[in-house]
């Protein structure tokens, strides 16, 4: 897979959520659970991946299609309500 994501953006993820982009690669999308991301209108498709990543912790990734790449738009450490998406207790 094929990432890319605004680095502007980037740092303002690393700042809010002390996660960077670049988690994305290191993430076991094989295994994640994805579904569709239909609580605003972004004017583009998008999607919110849940799984873990190589360092063992669970991780939410925002992301939408852009031809053959993905394009990161958000990343963060699993939160309560995660767990209830991504099915485990």
């Amino acid at each position: 897979m094929d990432f890319e994501w605004d680095e502007a953006k980037n740092a303002s993820n690393r700042a809010k959520h002390g996660v960077d982009f670049s988690l994305a690669l290191e993430f076991d999308w094989s295994e994640a659970f994805v579904r569709p991301d239909s609580r605003l209108d972004y004017g583009e498709d998008r999607a919110v991946a849940y799984g873990k990543a190589r360092d063992g912790l669970l991780y939410v990734i925002v992301f939408t299609w852009r031809g053959t790449m993905i394009r990161v738009i958000s990343v963060r450490r699993f939160g309560r309500k995660d767990h209830l998406h991504y099915g485990k207790t």
